[in-house]
């Protein structure tokens, strides 16, 4: 983090409101100093949470609680051994809910992380701790932070030089054809990686194909025959691994060879660091993550948590273990679960939280939530995702249904360091849900995913509103097939409008800003502004009766428009819509030749002014943008758009509002963009003929 963001961070934490006192006839306390058997007061508070949690629930069942309650926490660190839990017989009420706030300006942090002993020196550019001695970790380190940042397991090739496959076969191991070992052929460089003349039992290999991850032990090694091999699930036959995956080794202490790698020698109890450029022993803090959740409320369909509110706390460090098989591939990494997970429950509030240094998603509000809201939060250094809502799998029944969600005001970016295909904001069977002024960036797949139905089969993710998104700098040219906002099967009545979506970089193909895929049906989308996307700006695989409406598409890379699959019914309503490009082609695979409405839009390729259109009332005309080139799509006249019925939209209100600490918190990291373009220009001069 450089300096200008930690100012804006420090800024943000010092102007952070208190909740107001709420009109609670009992009020309990927490702070680091206190002791869980104190009575909870002022003066003389509880140590935990729990503890507090667990006064009140006793007076609930001696019936000696019939006011509000209000958990007032005190600043400092609240370490974690296992999550804390809510349950229904914690619930306040509508006009009396349990309110569980920070005191003060700042937010007290609970800590599912230890904190190691201090580095000693093997030489200058390694360092040591020995670990004999040291418990509670659970006997693995698959993550580290020093200092808050994220440390990489060691790795070949590092980050950034990831090896492509050159040739996969696969053979059923059990008769029921549902277990499969994979031969993966290797060059003869990338068999050199490995160490020779020593057993690797500990051997990884994480690969990325189009938009999934499988990662996994290596079972043995031929290097005969240079290949390895694998087991598991057989392949998925809609994304086999292929000549167009990306993967790396990880696992053995001969990768460890730049600062910021890490390795844990799990049998002489040693994990060993290579420092980055001016860090010092002394002033390292080392923090290993111990427990997977944080944070649980759960209740059941018959008695659900109800009427509970979390304002300025802080959930830190959570732990991700792999399974000792392996990881088999999940779009979206739908089945992981996250460090606050939210079952059962109705009208809960989380407000001005933080989420951050977590190993798997922030927070998932899953089975049988209604009437939540998560406002003003900062989600940050996210191993896999950020908000996950409804299940993945249908309802079975109406009291395991979610909807009815909010997620306004919420600073979410930089995840996928553990698995690269977590998303922004994911919604599986789940509607009449709001998204909303979010800030979504620094994913390596999706911003905002929506349906969880591949076809036109019925799906509830209907009615739901994603809007005011600012949503940028995600793919990073990791994984493919993904979009800005993505989306699956029927979700009539959703509305996509007055989104920012820009910055959008896949490995292979499927770079898209508006992505409407398999099935996607009765969608309205506009006034959004999409630009700098490398596949097109808008995407539609199939679908059916989408509006696609008085959008900007601007500036894409390799195409503006694309639609892929020719149905019968009209696919779709494209019309008083800007495409403004100066490469690339206009359309792409079907467009123009699917079953749609077109008519009323203004294209101009700068390179073209010759360009024609067919289109009934279409324009082929410089929109007049005020300057394009760095990226200002305001309008010097409304002269040529007025001619289609074009309406200007401010796209300036995407993305957080409020107080001008939050803005500024919400500002991108120069660092990190710049690090995002020379990841795009590398990977572009790869591409090139």
């Amino acid at each position: 983090m450089n300096k200008a963001r930690l100012i804006a961070v420090s800024l943000f934490l010092f102007c952070l409101q208190a909740a107001l006192p709420s009109a609670s006839a009992l009020t309990i306390y927490v702070a680091p100093d206190g002791k869980d058997n104190n009575p909870g007061t002022a003066k003389a508070p509880f140590a935990t949470l729990t503890a507090a949690r667990n006064y009140l629930r006793q007076l609930r069942k001696d019936k000696k609680l019939k006011e509000a309650a209000e958990i007032v926490v005190s600043p400092g660190i609240y370490r974690l051994t296992e999550p804390i839990q809510f349950g229904a017989e914690d619930s306040g009420t509508e006009n009396a809910p349990l309110i569980i706030r920070n005191k003060g300006n700042a937010r007290p942090i609970f800590s599912g992380g230890i904190q190691l002993p201090i580095f000693k020196k093997v030489s200058d550019t390694l360092w040591k701790i020995d670990l004999t001695d040291v418990t509670g970790y659970n006997g693995d380190i698959q993550q580290l932070f020093i200092n808050g940042r994220r440390a990489v397991k060691a790795r070949t090739p590092n980050e950034g030089q990831d090896f492509s496959l050159t040739n996969v076969s696969e053979r059923f191991t059990d008769a029921a054809k549902k277990k499969a070992e994979q031969k993966l052929m290797l060059s003869k460089e990338q068999l050199a990686v490995l160490p020779v003349n020593k057993p690797l039992e500990k051997l990884i290999i994480s690969i990325n194909h189009a938009w999934d991850r499988t990662r996994k032990p290596v079972k043995r090694i031929s290097f005969s025959d240079t290949a390895i091999y694998i087991a598991g699930s057989p392949m998925q036959p809609w994304n086999k691994l292929d000549n167009s995956a990306q993967f790396y080794f990880e696992g053995e202490r001969d990768f460890l060879d730049v600062p910021g790698e890490y390795y844990f020698d799990k049998d002489a109890s040693s994990l060993y660091y290579i420092p980055r450029p001016g860090e010092e022993p002394e002033q390292c803090t080392a923090i290993v993550p111990v427990t997977e959740k944080l944070l649980i409320i759960s209740g059941t369909g018959e008695q659900k948590v109800t009427n509970i509110q979390f304002r300025g706390l802080s959930f830190r460090y959570s732990r991700y273990v792999m399974p000792e098989e392996g990881e088999e591939p999940a779009q979206a990494a739908a089945p992981t679960e996250a460090a606050i997970m939210v079952d059962h429950a109705r009208n809960v509030i989380f407000d001005r939280c933080e989420v951050s240094h977590v190993s798997t998603n922030a927070i998932w509000f899953r089975a049988g939530c209604s009437n939540i809201a998560l406002t003003t939060s900062y989600l940050y250094d996210l191993g896999i995702g950020g908000v996950k809502i409804g299940e993945i799998n249908m309802p079975a029944a109406a009291s395991s249904k979610t909807d009815s969600i909010t997620v306004d005001n919420n600073i979410i970016w930089s995840g996928g360091y553990v698995i690269p295909t977590g998303v922004g904001i994911m919604v599986f069977h789940s509607g009449d849900n709001t998204i909303s002024h979010n800030e979504i960036a620094d994913f390596r797949y999706s911003g905002i995913s929506l349906g969880w139905v591949w076809g036109y089969g019925e799906s509830p993710a209907k009615r739901n509103k994603i809007v005011y998104n600012h949503i940028h700098h995600l793919g990073w040219g990791q994984l493919s097939d993904m979009g800005g906002i993505y989306t699956l099967g029927p979700s009539e009545g959703t509305i996509v409008s007055n989104n920012v979506i820009h910055d959008i970089y896949s490995y292979g193909y499927g770079g898209w800003g508006l992505y409407t895929d398999e099935g996607s049906t009765g969608i309205l989308e506009e006034n959004n502004l999409v630009y700098n996307c490398k596949s097109s700006g808008f995407h539609q695989h199939y679908g059916k009766d989408n509006t696609i409406r008085n959008n900007i598409f601007a500036l894409n890379t390799n195409a503006q428009l694309q639609a892929t699959r020719i149905e019968p019914h009209r696919s779709f309503n494209f019309t008083r819509n800007i495409v403004y490009f100066n490469s690339g082609k206009l359309g792409e695979n079907n467009w123009g030749k699917v079953t749609a409405r077109l008519d009323s839009n203004i294209y101009w390729d700068t390179r073209n002014p010759d360009m024609k259109t067919t289109e009934p009332s279409s324009l082929v005309a410089d929109p007049l943008f005020t300057d394009p080139g760095n990226f200002d799509f305001s309008f010097k006249s409304n002269k040529v758009i007025g001619k289609t019925g074009f309406k200007p939209f401010d796209y300036s209100k995407a993305g957080v509002y409020g107080s001008s600490q939050w803005k500024e918190l919400a500002q991108f990291d120069p660092i990190i963009a710049r690090r995002f373009d020379e990841t795009v220009q590398k990977l572009q001069s790869f591409e090139k003929p």
